[in-house]
């Protein structure tokens, strides 16, 4: 009979974003979102039984962290290793490419790539290969050294994966869809050998599968990202976010991807024309602008044009229901 290995695959939670542990000014904070979602991956995959689970980097937003931040994340991945299913965590850049250290990281059930290394995760005799290493800067030259590091032939497996937190050309990003082509932080698709039956990687915040770089040339395996698992900026205020499952199978050993959708704040930057108004009608104005969106969006402000008044952040706040973040954006 056939054996599967079923994988639950995210990455750039980024938590700690706007998450201050003793805020000065009390406001709705985003940060509280990205836990929500978090929480929800991680209740997915214990209620989902799936073998394995594996975050592609950017756990955290900050590489240092109040230790009860540090603890807010590492108690929900010890239970779900506590309850039997294995974690594996590739450092990202806003880790400076470490982990920090906490008992919570500590389980036998949960593995770091702190250094170039291959996991072996087996399932009755199916052997799946996890090579992988932290972000690393350079890695148009690195990269052969760090994956010869990895040692992953030396391991006799069925299935191989590489999983990175790596920019891979042919990647695309933002509002304007810019695509990475080449250069020092970039991997080309002549680096990604068929020794992988997939690359998996976070550093990439839109979730999207390649299967070839930004000249069209083929990749011999997909290439996955996640995404992020909430809007990091406005740039992603039209993207999708959730996280991706795998399964693989011992017969075909080709992946089985299904994108899994997380809920998502509402973004929008606007610009709002007050020209001939005084302070008090414009401020009017914006409170009746704010009245006609989503309670609980995200709003990037700019008024137009420039006046020679100001308008505090909390002013702004007032005038916005307390399920709203909002800010003004800044000419520079």
């Amino acid at each position: 009979m056939p054996v599967s290995i079923k994988i639950l695959f995210f990455a750039d939670s980024h938590l700690g974003f706007d998450l201050p542990m003793r805020p000065r000014i009390q406001r709705r904070r985003r940060g509280e979102d990205f836990f929500a979602n978090f929480q929800t991956i991680i209740k997915t995959a214990a209620e989902e039984k799936v073998d394995l689970v594996l975050h592609g980097g950017d756990l955290f937003f900050w590489a240092k962290l109040p230790n009860a931040l540090v603890t807010k994340v590492a108690l929900p991945l010890y239970d779900l290793a506590e309850s039997g299913v294995p974690i594996y965590i590739v450092p990202g850049n806003h880790e400076r490419s470490r982990i920090p250290n906490h008992f919570g990281f500590a389980h036998r059930n949960i593995h770091i790539f702190n250094r170039p290394r291959t996991f072996v995760f087996e399932k009755n005799g199916f052997r799946l290969a996890l090579a992988g290493f932290p972000f690393a800067r350079n890695i148009y030259t690195q990269f052969n050294f760090l994956i010869n590091k990895t040692e992953y032939k030396n391991c006799a497996t069925d299935v191989r994966l590489l999983c990175l937190h790596q920019a891979i050309s042919g990647a695309r990003v933002g509002a304007a869809n810019y695509t990475f082509r080449q250069g020092p932080e970039i991997i080309p698709a002549h680096f990604l050998t068929n020794d992988f039956h997939a690359v998996l990687s976070g550093h990439i915040h839109r979730a999207q599968i390649l299967t070839s770089d930004s000249a069209g040339r083929a990749f011999s395996q997909p290439v996955i990202y996640p995404g992020s698992i909430e809007r990091t900026s406005f740039a992603e205020r039209n993207e999708e976010k959730g996280f991706y499952t795998l399964q693989i199978d011992s017969d075909s050993k080709v992946p089985k991807i299904e994108f899994c959708s997380l809920p998502t704040r509402p973004m929008f930057k606007i610009e709002l024309n007050l020209t001939g108004l005084n302070r008090t009608d414009s401020l009017i104005k914006i409170k009746e602008k704010f009245s006609t969106l989503p309670k609980n969006a995200v709003v990037q402000l700019k008024l137009v044009p420039a006046f020679d008044w100001e308008i505090s952040a909390s002013a702004l706040r007032d005038m916005a229901p307390e399920s709203m973040n909002v800010s003004l954006a800044v000419e520079r």
